[in-house]
């Protein structure tokens, strides 16, 4: 189907205090009548999507968006047209959501998702939704592995729930050793491990996914066989590939000057947003943050942080 038939679509995902989100059943009379879906509607000529999603938040469920911050997009067929959903998360609202178009509505856990079925273009932005907005980097090189097996503790009690390992200076045995230790406190915890750069490594010691960086992914022919798939990327072709090959999430840097590289070239908040735009995963910012910065980072379009240092500091977990 030609670019030209493409329908551009501005698509809600409202979220309450307590994680819980708002899905909206089609009424009768509409393409796919019964299905559950995110709230939303056509980007009429002349409107952004923002404006988009604004009128169509307006018109559909009678609430005005305070806070609507965008995400990623998604494209999607259906037998009748291609739709291009451009999603937002929105935290903040004035008024209550009600059905002004005849249309039912639900507060959802995903925890325990009880409507069905969902219109297919949303089903995978479930998953992204259970991405938590830090992303924390292990630090064993600096902290040692005892110091940072206990720090790690700490931020799991104190909510963490998703880290990569990523320890060059270990010895294989070492390294293997010390991921299984990692995957063991996390999973206790409910929290998903990535590791660095090792498929199989990932594969012997249980971790939940993999984390590839640029070059990796520039070379690789097809998602790797696990449940999530990272990246590291650095450029627009980078983000482009993950997308292309089904990754999950990625990680987009240096946002800002870094302990690492201190005199090294950064992108600042401005241009992170410009290259995110339109990207069909969710990203996180990465690079000289600090936990304070998560929503900076949100309202330039970022899923969230990742954080190497600044994770593993002895202060009460932000999140």
């Amino acid at each position: 189907m030609s670019p030209s038939k493409i329908i551009e679509v501005a698509a809600a995902v409202l979220i309450r205090a307590d994680g819980s989100f708002l899905l909206a059943q089609r009424p009768e009379g509409k393409p796919y009548p019964g299905y559950w879906e995110f709230p939303g509607g056509k980007i009429e000529a002349g409107e952004s999507p923002h404006q988009a999603l604004c009128r169509e938040l307006h018109e559909e469920l009678g609430i005005t968006a305070t806070l609507a911050l965008p995400w990623f997009t998604r494209v999607f067929s259906y037998p009748t047209a291609t739709v291009r959903l451009h999603f937002f998360r929105v935290f903040a609202w004035a008024g209550e959501p009600q059905g002004l178009e005849n249309q039912q509505l639900s507060w959802q856990q995903l925890a325990q998702l009880s409507v069905t079925p969902m219109l297919p273009a949303n089903a995978s932005i479930l998953r992204a939704l259970s991405l938590p907005p830090l992303y924390a980097i292990s630090n064993a090189a600096e902290l040692g592995n005892e110091e940072f097996l206990r720090r790690l503790d700490v931020a799991l009690q104190n909510g963490l729930r998703l880290l990569q390992v990523r320890e060059s200076h270990l010895p294989a045995k070492a390294m293997r050793d010390f991921t299984r230790q990692v995957v063991t406190l996390a999973h206790r915890h409910g929290a998903r491990v990535m590791v660095n750069g090792d498929a199989e490594l990932a594969g012997q010691t249980g971790a939940d996914g993999v984390h590839y960086t640029g070059k990796q992914l520039q070379d690789c022919g097809a998602r790797p066989d696990f449940e999530w798939c990272s990246a590291s990327c650095h450029n627009m072709a980078e983000l482009k590939r993950a997308g292309e090959l089904g990754f999950d999430f990625a990680l987009l840097s240096p946002v800002l000057p870094t302990l690492s590289h201190p005199g090294a070239a950064h992108l600042g908040w401005e241009r992170f947003a410009e290259m995110i735009a339109g990207t069909t995963l969710p990203v996180y910012a990465l690079g000289g943050l600090t936990p304070d910065d998560q929503a900076i980072a949100q309202r330039h379009g970022a899923h969230g942080i990742a954080l190497l240092r600044q994770a593993w500091i002895p202060l009460p977990f932000h999140h």
